[in-house]
């Protein structure tokens, strides 16, 4: 997965460095393999599984900046666990962000229809369904419902203020970008399986 993030930013020459952050050694030498720059690690605190993605992508911004010399005003973050995306999809992101005056941008994929908030249910504690929606809020046609959109991972950009100065790059106008490909987004092992039927769809070893 470090390979498929590095190749994509390789194929961006407008990046004037590729950095991976990591608190694992092995990751830290696969990354440089394949021609990541590495050159701080990640502190313990930023790295368990309840870290702070935004806190790592700052630190990351904060050190690159110190290693380098120089201050980064936009950064691009890839994140290894959404493998398959596409050097163009990225470019995209970046220039509607520019482009369109915006502190940050994400790549979005539509929500499936079955999982939309008008769709969804709770159980109570006797096990009974009650909809998520307030009854006033439901409709019944499946073409009135709106079109909701998630976060997919192929590509987040930001301006140094978003991520830096207020350590949100999302909440405040960050511009969607839509990917209408299929994503994959590795957080169990069926999702490993899903990336690699889309990778032989795709021709991608």
């Amino acid at each position: 997965m470090i390979e498929h993030a590095a190749r994509t930013a390789a194929a961006l020459k407008w990046i004037d460095h590729s950095v991976l952050s990591t608190d694992d050694e092995k990751i830290a030498e696969e990354g440089r393999s394949c021609g990541l720059d590495v050159p701080f690690m990640r502190p313990a605190e930023l790295a368990g599984d309840l870290a702070s993605a935004v806190e790592a992508w700052r630190h990351a911004w904060l050190a690159s900046e110190e290693h380098y010399g120089c201050r980064f005003d936009i950064s691009v973050l890839l994140q290894p666990t959404t493998p398959l995306r596409r050097a163009e999809d990225v470019e995209r992101t970046v220039r509607q962000m520019v482009e369109g005056g915006h502190r940050a941008a994400a790549a979005v994929s539509r929500v499936p229809g079955h999982y939309i908030p008008e769709k969804i249910v709770k159980l109570d504690e006797q096990g009974c369904l009650s909809l998520y929606r307030e009854p006033g809020d439901t409709l019944t046609s499946r073409q009135a419902f709106p079109t909701y959109y998630s976060r997919n991972g192929v590509c987040y950009s930001a301006t140094r203020d978003a991520v830096v100065n207020d350590r949100d790059p999302v909440r405040s106008d960050c511009i969607g970008v839509v990917i209408e490909e299929p994503v994959a987004n590795i957080d169990e092992p069926l999702e490993l399986e899903w990336a690699e039927f889309l990778a032989q769809r795709m021709g991608e070893s």
